[in-house]
């Protein structure tokens, strides 16, 4: 009887990701966790936010190294400020560990999908973190107030969202959810800035503008969606976006606390010696196209 041989490549696959996860681990040193900084009363907020960008990056390359999964979900009234925190938080890091999700307005199919099936696409994979330019609560705030989904749709949405974030919790995800609030004059001052402003035109829509019609209808839909999602298991936190500046710092630093990350700090690495180019021939500079040096 002939024994049976095992498939030269099985396990390779497993092999192959611990010997790069090795390899990974030996560019770092695991740290203490950082303790928790209270900044000066006459703090400058662009040195301060310098220092929590550099604990972002900390976090970011935690939540790699230990193959964690981060969803952060930023909603609120138009201009209240989540566009600039999300940037903030971006500015420093990898893009292909930490992405933006921004969709767009449904298509025709994705109407006829389950209404969670788009943003499922997006949940982040193990080692990433995912920020959601608003989510799933679209139907909580334009769709109810604009009426752009059923009574039913909207009944169906408040009894399955908690179920729906259960799910992801317990799957492993960290789920971050915040409420951008910020008072009618302020929201007043910055769409007028929008309008003047035309580097900032492009953030005014028509929405925008049909959405002040509705300040109150907007109020309530805020308070019953709290009041039917806001679940000790995926809680939501209200951030006081008033001054934009004060809101970016708060809101990262609350950011951070979330995940109890310890510091990585990298190891020195010694750079090999760069390949001698002798033989090497460079093309002539004539059979390339530059870009002309205008400045």
């Amino acid at each position: 009887m002939k024994r049976k041989h095992k498939h030269p490549h099985a396990g390779g696959e497993v092999t192959e990701l611990a010997k790069e996860t090795a390899r990974v681990e030996q560019y770092w040193i695991v740290g203490d966790r950082p303790e928790p900084r209270k900044p000066p009363k006459n703090y400058n907020y662009v040195e301060e936010l310098i220092k929590l960008q550099i604990e972002l990056i900390k976090l970011q390359e935690y939540v790699r190294h230990n193959h964690l999964k981060m969803s952060v979900i930023f909603e609120g009234r138009d201009a209240a400020g989540k566009g600039g925190v999300i940037k903030r938080i971006t500015d420093p890091l990898n893009p292909r560990i930490c992405r933006v999700v921004a969709l767009a307005t449904p298509t025709e199919r994705e109407r006829g999908q389950w209404y969670f099936q788009r943003y499922v696409a997006e949940l982040p994979s193990a080692g990433e973190i995912v920020l959601f330019d608003r989510s799933w609560y679209n139907r909580a705030g334009v769709e109810r107030v604009m009426g752009f989904c059923t009574e039913e749709e909207y009944q169906e949405f408040l009894r399955s969202c908690p179920l729906f974030e259960e799910m992801l919790v317990r799957s492993g995800i960290i789920l971050v959810k915040y409420w951008f609030s910020v008072n009618d004059e302020e929201q007043e001052k910055r769409f007028e800035d929008r309008m003047r402003n035309p580097i900032k035109r492009w953030k005014l829509s028509a929405m925008d503008i049909e959405s002040r019609r509705h300040w109150v209808d907007y109020s309530q839909a805020k308070d019953l969606m709290f009041a039917r999602t806001d679940t000790k298991l995926s809680p939501w936190y209200v951030v006081n976006s008033d001054n934009k500046k004060q809101a970016r710092l708060n809101c990262i630093t609350h950011l951070l606390s979330q995940v109890p990350y310890n510091d990585l700090n990298p190891v020195e690495i010694a750079l090999p010696p760069r390949q001698s180019d002798s033989d090497y021939q460079r093309p002539k500079i004539t059979s390339q196209r530059f870009v002309p040096d205008i400045y």
